[in-house]
């Protein structure tokens, strides 16, 4: 009998395996490459492209998350006074990714960054005396903050106006409304960033991209 033939091949082992094409999975892998450009890193995407769920634009709204519209991240204390603490927790998260996207244009991993961050302004707008005055505190609590400086508040109609016409036609003069705008807010299109990361990857021999591959156990 001939002898079974037994392929020697080994299966391919990584240092690192991701599993989904998203923002998370390229950014981890990015970060992994660039701190040991050694490491073998596969990633499994059950797609046959990057980005295209949660991540893509159509279904993630892509705001710069810096904390300068979510009410909910600045609760009242129970002395009446605002907590910003996560807010600033927040808003210095953002500017660490948007220091890294920085290092990743500037080492030409990546290409030109208008094609997925954007100067958009962030507002918050409530109605009625209680929430003008919670938006009022907040406010001047935030300005206090190195990363809020530049934060507007008004309860000007004149001035909301401006900001927001289409919300302020045919408001009533006494109506109470106020609003806090932040100019240096961006809109992001994690769905563009995340494939410009996954070309840079794929580039490289020690990253190995498998599309159409769904992780079926660990």
């Amino acid at each position: 009998m001939p002898e079974k033939l037994i392929s020697r091949t080994p299966k391919p082992t990584y240092d690192a395996v991701l599993i989904g094409g998203g923002i998370m999975s390229a950014t981890l892998a990015t970060l992994l490459h660039e701190l040991d450009p050694n490491l073998r890193i596969g990633i499994f995407e059950r797609l046959g492209r990057f980005a295209k769920e949660s991540t893509a634009a159509w279904n993630n709204a892509g705001t710069g998350h810096s904390a300068f519209c979510e009410l909910n991240y600045t609760p009242f204390k129970s002395d009446g006074s605002v907590d910003i603490t996560k807010a600033e927790n927040i808003a210095e998260q953002f500017e660490q990714s948007k220091q890294f996207w920085a290092y990743l244009v500037q080492k030409g991993h990546i290409g030109n960054p208008k094609d997925f961050i954007t100067t958009c302004p962030h507002m918050s707008m409530v109605f009625g005396e209680k929430d003008a005055e919670f938006l009022q505190k907040r406010h001047e609590t935030m300005s206090q903050s190195h990363l809020f400086e530049g934060m507007e508040y008004t309860t000007d109609h004149d001035k909301l106006r401006e900001w927001v016409p289409l919300i302020m036609a045919k408001r009533k003069p006494n109506e109470v409304i106020a609003a806090t705008k932040m100019d240096m807010g961006t809109d992001v299109n994690f769905g563009t960033l995340t494939r410009k990361m996954g070309r840079f990857l794929a580039e490289d021999s020690n990253v190995e991209v498998f599309l159409y591959h769904e992780a079926k156990d660990i």
